[in-house]
């Protein structure tokens, strides 16, 4: 039992790459250290805690309730201690080979991965880039366990945990191939409601900005095609009549003709996420300010006012 002992801190990140790796020689690797070192520490915190702590299953070291208990507070101990050290020595972009493993929208990736992997080549050339997308409700955990560094989402992302500051408000404007019979001309309300749309959202179901700001006005447009991603849409688009209603940011990366929604819509807003006790991290803060920096690169110049065609 636990009483008076004092612990290596050591101990607690061998339990915690044993969490993740769920194999003591995994856990080794990832550590730099032998497997039966790995044992050896193991043996030690089951003594402590008079709980096997990770027990064989068929798909490797399973956590024991206690230490499923225990992982969170432990993650928590060890980023704190870490943001102390980082705090003391500071972040140096240019030597530093950090990587940082971000939650992003494919908004996020088409508007904003370009200009952020320049920028990262010449301001951090040894640090690497991870994005992956996951489930808005499991971002909080995810930034709390420290699996993810930082997000990039809508404000509908929040949590009392987490700190985030505003990146952009991407306005909307309607997309269609350039020989498209409304590329030029009148282009009015009836217009837009009496064509065919495709609508993209990552969501399986519901309903988007544009279709809640026609909601606001009495009026509904037909959705002919959902799609998750943006990927096919500019193929689509450019072999049809179809229309879509997109963030001008994505739509001015395209050859297609882009035209001013014909009524008032809201703009897509983003924000970037942390976890509180993260927001002191200066690499963390680093990235932040190089998402903001990047975003006035490249958002600012594509959100600029849609010029209509000529006549």
């Amino acid at each position: 039992m636990m009483g008076n002992t004092k612990i290596d801190l050591n101990l607690f990140v061998v339990f915690d790459a044993i969490y993740s790796q769920q194999n003591l020689t995994r856990a080794a690797g990832v550590l730099h250290v032998t497997q039966p070192a790995v044992s050896s520490s193991l043996a030690k915190l089951r003594s402590i805690f008079g709980d096997p702590l990770f027990v064989r299953s068929p798909s490797g070291m399973s956590p024991t309730p206690l230490a499923r208990q225990l992982i969170t507070t432990v993650r928590e101990s060890l980023k704190s201690l870490d943001n102390c050290v980082a705090a003391r020595i500071g972040f140096d972009p240019a030597t530093s080979n950090r990587t940082f493993r971000i939650h992003a929208t494919e908004n996020a990736e088409l508007i904003l991965l370009p200009g952020l992997l320049k920028q990262l080549v010449i301001q951090a050339p040894n640090t690497n880039l991870e994005v992956v997308f996951m489930d808005r409700r499991e971002v909080p955990f995810e930034l709390a366990s420290g699996n993810v560094d930082l997000a990039i989402d809508a404000p509908l992302l929040s949590h009392p945990e987490l700190v985030s500051q505003p990146l952009y408000a991407d306005p909307y404007c309607c997309v269609m191939r350039n020989s498209h019979p409304l590329s030029k001309g009148a282009f009015g309300l009836n217009e837009f409601i009496n064509s065919r749309h495709i609508h993209v959202s990552s969501r399986l179901s519901g309903s988007g900005h544009i279709d809640l700001a026609l909601r606001s006005i009495g009026q509904q447009r037909r959705i002919a095609l959902r799609l998750q991603h943006y990927g096919p849409l500019p193929a689509l688009l450019s072999q049809s009549d179809f229309i879509a209603a997109i963030p001008s940011s994505i739509a001015k990366q395209w050859q297609l003709s882009s035209r001013a929604l014909p009524f008032e819509a809201p703009k897509l807003e983003l924000r970037w996420f942390c976890h509180k006790s993260v927001s002191h991290d200066p690499a963390l803060i680093w990235f932040g300010e190089l998402l903001s920096q990047v975003q006035q690169l490249t958002v600012n110049k594509a959100t600029a006012p849609i010029k209509k065609p000529a006549r």
